[in-house]
């Protein structure tokens, strides 16, 4: 049995995963970290932590563009 792996390319840290409210995974071209627009950038909605930033405060989205 072979231990098949995706691609190093393909592969999204644990602590990188995406959140709802993210636009894009990290590091992808022409993104950059921005508050999160539910929260205001505190992590935090209610009393809860934000589901759109997942409690981070920041999203990833695109930067720059015509």
């Amino acid at each position: 049995m072979t231990d098949r792996k995706r691609p190093v390319e393909t592969q999204v840290p644990p602590t990188h995963r995406m959140h709802p409210g993210d636009e894009a995974p990290p590091g992808t071209p022409g993104t950059g970290e921005g508050l999160c627009p539910i929260c205001q950038g505190s992590g935090r909605l209610n009393g809860d932590r934000c589901e759109s930033c997942g409690g981070t405060g920041r999203v990833i989205q695109g930067i720059g563009g015509a």
